[in-house]
């Protein structure tokens, strides 16, 4: 098996992989002819609607626009909701503060995103075992890998 399948087999179904052979065919892949900018490809999958994400008993369904923890809704803005289902979503990363402005919050500064983090924060702080919004200091944002079912 070459390195494309064996790193195409581990990705399958988490996002889309962009293949090139050179940076040439990268630079051509990426312009657009029709004038259009770039298509960002580690943003677009987790901007589409998609069914439910889930963060150990947190349960965000975009599709139904509600977020659930043990089974109880929980109040959250659309705002929260997006950010919640992008920082819970598969893979868990560190979301720089760029990416999270465009993707969860259409483009807005960053002074909108903490405020929205703020609010986000307060709500999960009264959830037992939920998660929790960490800063990584000057890159973004990231939650802790979910607990085991067994943990609790």
């Amino acid at each position: 098996m070459s390195m494309r399948e064996r790193v195409l087999s581990q990705l399958s179904g988490s996002a889309p992989v962009l293949s090139c052979s050179d940076l040439t065919e990268l630079r051509e892949l990426l312009s657009s002819p029709t004038g259009t900018a770039p298509v960002d490809p580690t943003v677009l999958p987790l901007t589409e609607a998609r069914g439910l994400v889930e963060w150990g008993e947190l349960v965000v369904d975009r599709a139904g626009h509600r977020v659930t923890w043990r089974g109880e809704v929980l109040p959250v803005t659309p705002a929260e909701r997006e950010l919640l289902t992008l920082l819970i979503g598969p893979p868990l990363v560190v979301w720089s503060y760029e990416r999270l402005c465009a993707a969860a919050l259409g483009g807005a500064d960053t002074a909108a995103l903490q405020s929205a983090v703020k609010r986000l924060r307060r709500r999960l702080r009264g959830l037992p075992g939920g998660p929790q919004v960490h800063t990584v200091r000057g890159i973004g944002y990231r939650l802790d890998p979910p607990p085991r079912l067994n943990d609790h």
